[in-house]
């Protein structure tokens, strides 16, 4: 069995080793993995020359004419270490019989642990103290911050890593609103109450997105869902870039209609996060536009990015490779093979529960 993985980083090859993988499933036998630095792409796709399976990741591009070069290549299976598959054709993928599964909870905690350090980051400036300090200032004018206890808090998407959020700020004492097409019952627990977004958005002072990114979802927060927010309300987004319009961010942020802006992810990301562009020209005008505005905050997708979600990931990664292997039925198939084969889930109705 030969996998090779690409998008690969140098934990990567810390926790998706081929020990672990005979470990999980010793009657698998062998598995030889390449790492390759690159993202999966037409360009790149050649070498997958030989190999029986796939590992990708976000940023992969796994368009038809990507899948049909791979099936050709002998290719039969896609990992993705990942829960999203919107860069995926499920439905191609089905009608060339590959086996596709992906990594639908990793951690939940540790992308909510973050959206909240994003949120008192920016809330409380410590990062702006803390690059005074250095240099010998300890004046607290532009400073000034809002005590998260009684403030309202707009969750939107009620998954795992949703749930796990309102769990955090209900201890900050928090009121929680949350909107989900999908309603669970774990938020009531904390006293959360699911409104229409049209009632959320006036209502929050802190808007977190916990959703996946489908068609409904593509650019939910646009130049109409920016007016209808509270006027100084936080953005926080830790899920999908292209939730937001940019574009539209930019211009509630220049007419100070947006309090403040905290992303983790963006809606153009592909070609720059995961590498280091700082020798080099970034020739986004618009990404570079938020760095200028000292109420925005922007992290390379690293939410996610902590020891205990890189070992789940992992070991859930090739645990699915056993599956595939030995024939059995995965639980984190995303398409189903055989007689009837069909897409287990579709990408414009179905949530991801993130």
């Amino acid at each position: 069995m030969k996998l090779a993985v690409f998008s690969a980083k140098p934990y990567d090859k810390i926790y998706l080793t081929q020990a672990r993988a005979s470990e999980l499933n010793p009657t698998v036998g062998d598995i030889e993995i390449t790492y390759h630095e690159f993202a999966l792409s037409p360009e790149t796709v050649p070498l997958a020359t030989g190999v029986d399976a796939v590992c990708v990741f976000v940023n992969d591009t796994l368009t038809p004419a990507v899948l049909t070069s791979l099936r050709t290549l002998g290719v039969r299976a896609i990992l993705l270490r990942c829960a999203g598959y919107n860069n995926v054709d499920l439905a191609t993928a089905t009608d060339l019989g590959l086996f596709v599964a992906n990594v639908p909870s990793y951690s939940p905690e540790a992308v909510a642990e973050f959206a909240v350090a994003l949120i008192q980051t920016l809330n409380r400036n410590t990062h702006r103290a803390y690059n005074r300090v250095r240099e010998g200032n300890f004046a607290l004018q532009g400073l000034l911050g809002r005590t998260l206890h009684g403030k309202t808090v707009g969750i939107v998407g009620t998954g795992r890593i949703g749930v796990s959020f309102a769990r955090i700020m209900h201890g900050f004492g928090c009121k929680i609103l949350a909107h989900d097409p999908y309603p669970g019952d774990a938020l009531g627990r904390y006293g959360g109450e699911y409104v229409a977004l049209e009632e959320l958005l006036p209502s929050s002072d802190i808007i977190s997105l916990h959703c996946p990114l489908t068609d409904s979802t593509r650019q939910l927060i646009n130049d109409k869902t920016l007016s209808q927010m509270k006027p100084g309300a936080m953005l926080v987004n830790t899920s999908r870039g292209a939730l937001i319009d940019t574009r539209a961010a930019i211009a509630a942020l220049k007419r100070k209609h947006l309090g403040g802006l905290a992303l983790d992810v963006y809606e153009n990301e592909g070609a720059l996060f995961y590498n280091d562009h700082s020798g080099t020209i970034i020739d986004d005008d618009e990404l570079m536009r938020l760095t200028t505005f000292h109420n925005v905050l922007i992290c390379g997708h690293q939410a996610f990015f902590t020891e205990e979600a890189l070992h789940e990931i992992a070991d859930v990664t090739l645990q699915n490779l056993g599956d595939f292997v030995n024939g059995l039925e995965c639980k984190n198939a995303l398409v189903r093979l055989g007689q009837n084969p069909e897409p287990l889930v579709r990408k414009d109705t179905v949530p991801i529960r993130l």
